[in-house]
């Protein structure tokens, strides 16, 4: 009987677990968490924010005893070192746990800036329930809160923010919002859109310091109704810009990025990257370890490269061919695309592949500041490899049927060059012909 460890109980370890149990009943399934709650959505927390859900609605199973009754072990443990050459892994409780096969499905953790004053009272990144917590406390109607970080994810916690009434100011180190996303245009139609919506947004801008402010604030005003103590709640905080301005707020969100977390994997002989670095079926460069999820570094079609895909449809991906592999069933990966749809105060953008270009390819490029419109398509020969755009929804299924179908678009991709609003028509003719129909149909509904 085979004893397979999965180390991360978010979506990628839950759906590595439930495929295990499900093509072998026999083995023994350990999941390992490192957070005391059931295990939960990340992406779900803006919606506890907002009040779409409660903590419930973040779980990933609602049963509460979905995992006893797929006999499926949980440890609520951090892991601290993986022998991989003694098969064993080190957990901060002190326990010892063997395995045949294992799963690193670790996720992401956020990055700490190092900016002095982070440790203080009514600072804190949005990534656990633990912070959602403190964040459901303090962010109440009127709160000033400055977000540091206008990358995807910062951009999701603003949309839960400004529905929780709070006075917004939102700092990014890049020259525009989503920077990693968005190319100068798309970026500045974006920060133009949230600055009409009333919040103040500062880019090309980093925080310098966060300091105790002498000013009661809302968060002691507030401190008794939350049942927090005066030292929780002492007083407003001054933000220190580079640009020379200071900005008071009760509140500071950490939202900038996150990275893979695998510190725990230094001098196991696993060979990492930017994440764990896996082949074509999720297997490390030890055989009998796999990553999935976050954490994994995985080969991506359209560029060629291995990356690190940090996004949930991917992470189930992942997680259902690495452990039918961890099972003896060999299933490849069929490769990762940069996936982002994105919705910031209502203003739908979207980054497929390498929506940057590729080196002697070409673009086809249609904006309409006054609509609010912008479509951007990146070629090499004639397929479309990358694309963004924002305010464009019309078109979000078959831009990423494009690119992640790699079609060849033959005649088709100097149409649009000249019209790039005839993707549709350029989709459904090029996947017919290359006996893809069903596709055309799934980019539709999407």
């Amino acid at each position: 009987m085979t004893h397979h460890v999965i180390l991360g109980a978010g979506p990628a370890g839950v759906i590595a677990a439930e495929t295990l149990r499900k093509h072998a009943p026999n083995d023994t399934i350990t999941l390992v968490g490192d957070e005391p709650d059931a295990p939960y959505s990340r992406m779900a927390i803006p919606y506890l924010l907002i009040g779409n859900i409660d903590e419930r609605g973040t779980y990933l199973r609602k049963s509460a005893t979905h995992f006893d009754d797929l006999r499926i072990i949980q440890i609520k443990a951090k892991v601290t070192r993986v022998d991989a050459a003694g098969k064993t892994v080190q957990l901060d409780n002190g326990q010892s746990i063997s395995f045949d096969k294992l799963l690193i499905a670790t996720g992401s953790h956020p990055v700490r800036p190092p900016i002095a004053g982070m440790d203080l009272p009514g600072v804190h990144p949005c990534w656990t329930l633990e912070d959602a917590r403190a964040i459901q406390a303090l962010a109440r109607p009127g709160a000033r809160v400055l977000q540091m970080g206008a990358g995807f994810i910062g951009c999701i916690i603003m949309e839960a923010l400004a529905v929780r009434g709070v006075k917004l100011s939102v700092v990014e180190m890049g020259d525009r919002m989503v920077p990693r996303m968005m190319g100068p245009v798309a970026g500045s139609m974006i920060r133009d859109w949230c600055e009409a919506k009333g919040v103040q947004v500062f880019t090309g801008t980093k925080v310098e310091a966060i300091e105790s402010g002498a000013e009661k604030g809302l968060l002691g005003k507030l401190a008794a109704a939350v049942g927090m103590s005066s030292d929780d709640a002492s007083g407003a905080l001054r933000v220190r810009l580079s640009n020379g301005q200071t900005v008071e707020a009760d509140l500071v969100i950490s939202a900038t990025g996150v990275r893979p977390a695998i510190g725990f994997l230094e001098g196991s002989g696993i060979t990492c990257l930017q994440g764990v670095l896996t082949d074509q079926h999720l297997q490390t460069n030890v055989p009998g370890i796999y990553a999935a999820g976050d954490c994994a570094e995985a080969f991506d079609l359209v560029s060629g490269k291995t990356i690190v895909s940090a996004i949930q449809p991917n992470a189930a991906e992942q997680a259902r061919v690495a452990a039918l592999n961890m099972l003896g069933q060999k299933t490849e990966l069929k490769g990762v695309t940069q996936i982002n749809v994105l919705d910031t105060l209502g203003l739908i953008s979207t980054s497929f592949g390498n929506w940057e270009g590729v080196a002697g390819g070409q673009s086809a490029v249609l904006t309409d500041k006054a609509a609010g419109r912008h479509l951007s398509l990146q070629f090499k020969d004639d397929v479309m490899v990358g694309c963004n755009s924002v305010g464009w929804t019309e078109h979000v299924g078959v831009m990423r049927g494009l690119v992640e179908g790699q079609i060849h678009l033959g005649d088709w991709k100097d149409r649009l060059m000249q019209d790039p609003t005839k993707l549709m028509d350029a989709y459904l003719d090029c996947a017919q012909g290359q006996g893809r129909w069903s596709g055309a149909a799934d980019a539709r509904r999407r």
